[in-house]
């Protein structure tokens, strides 16, 4: 699809559905490169921060593998493999395994959690550089209007 230098008109005439996969494949892009660059991937964050009693985990409990990937499902992408990722963490000491197969975060890894947390800010402002963020509400907005307009109400 040819859009440079589209006018509002035509626009406006675009599908949203077009629009919303290129933002979100771009997105995810620009978000993994910068995680790589700092050393780590996006599902190793995740997968830190769902065993962290200080960030998404209700109670810092171990889970399974099987239970990450529950818990990840709206989020994680095809070629996550959470299996090799948290290998990784283990040979780093992020993480331990118990005789359940359960994953642990270790004090080491809940320090790396709260250092990788620490660059997102700065993720989150290169991707919304020059937009004011009353602009990027409206687009959220308009985004949840559409996605009510299918019927969806998950949000």
């Amino acid at each position: 699809m040819t859009t440079h230098h589209l006018s509002d008109a035509e626009l406006a005439a675009q599908p949203a559905a077009y629009w919303t996969g290129v933002a979100y494949e771009a997105l995810i892009a620009f978000t993994r490169a910068r995680q790589a660059e700092l050393g780590f991937t996006q599902p190793q964050y995740w997968l830190l921060r769902n065993l962290s009693k200080n960030d998404i985990s209700p109670d810092g409990q171990g889970m399974t593998l099987a239970e990450l990937r529950q818990a990840m499902s709206s989020y994680l992408r095809p070629e996550d493999d959470l299996a090799v990722e948290s290998e990784l963490l283990l040979g780093r000491g992020w993480l331990t395994r118990d005789a359940e197969e359960r994953l642990w975060i270790t004090e080491a890894g809940d320090q790396a959690r709260a250092d990788l947390k620490r660059q997102t800010p700065a993720i989150r402002d290169r991707i919304h550089q020059g937009i004011s963020d009353t602009d990027y509400v409206t687009a959220l907005k308009v985004l949840r209007q559409m996605i009510q307009n299918t019927g969806n109400s998950l949000v």
